[in-house]
C-alpha cells in the first residue's frame, strides 16, 4: 500500500482522537464553536477517509460501506459549517447518530482485519460495540446535561480514531507479512 494512504489514514485516526478529546474536556464550550471545530475535523477526516478508501480498495473488501461512511462523515462536516443555527439546536443528536453509523461501520470491518490474519482485529470489534452503546445511550438520553453527552460521544469518537490507528498497525503489519 502507498505510504500517503497510511498517511491519510493515519491523519484520519489523530483527528478523530483530537476530537474526542476536546469533546471529552471542554464540554462548557459554545455549541457554535463545537459545531465550526467539529465540522472542520468531520469533513477533513472524510475527505482523507474518502482519498484512503479509492487508493486501497483493490486491497481491502467492502470499499462501497468505506465510501459511504466517507461521504457520510464529510455531509455531516459541511452541515456543521454551514448552518450554525440547526446545528446549535440538533447537534447532540446528529452527532450520536454519525458516532453510531460510523461504530457499526468499525465493527463490520473489523471482520476484514480478522480475514487478512491480523491479531487484533478484535480491538476494532470492541471499539465499534462501544462505540454502539454510547450511540444508543445518547440517543435514548436526549435531555441528558451537555457535559454528560459531551462525555459519552467524545469517549466514542476517541475509540473510532482509536480504531483508524489500529487499523493502520494492522495493514502495516499485514504488508511485512506479505515481504
Amino acid at each position: 500500500m502507498e505510504k500517503s494512504s497510511k498517511i491519510w489514514l493515519g491523519i484520519s485516526g489523530v483527528l478523530l482522537v483530537a476530537l474526542g478529546i476536546m469533546c471529552i474536556c471542554e464540554p462548557a464550550a459554545t455549541l457554535f464553536a463545537t459545531a465550526w471545530t467539529i465540522g472542520c475535523f468531520t469533513l477533513m477526516a472524510g475527505i482523507f477517509k474518502l482519498i484512503f478508501t479509492f487508493k486501497t480498495q483493490k486491497f481491502l473488501p467492502n470499499s462501497a460501506s468505506r465510501v459511504l461512511s466517507a461521504i457520510f462523515e464529510i455531509i455531516i462536516g459541511i452541515i456543521f459549517l454551514c448552518n450554525n443555527l440547526f446545528v446549535a439546536a440538533t447537534l447532540p443528536v446528529i452527532f450520536v447518530i454519525w458516532v453510531l453509523v460510523e461504530s457499526i461501520f468499525v465493527a463490520i470491518h473489523s471482520f476484514d482485519y480478522k480475514k487478512f490474519g491480523f491479531p487484533y482485529w478484535w480491538a476494532l470489534l470492541l471499539f465499534g460495540i462501544v462505540g454502539v452503546v454510547l450511540g444508543i445511550l445518547g440517543l435514548r438520553n436526549p435531555d441528558v446535561s451537555a457535559v454528560t453527552l459531551s462525555t459519552l460521544i467524545g469517549t466514542a469518537i476517541l475509540l473510532i480514531g482509536a480504531g483508524y490507528l489500529v487499523a493502520l498497525f494492522g495493514i502495516n503489519r499485514f504488508e511485512k507479512s506479505l515481504q
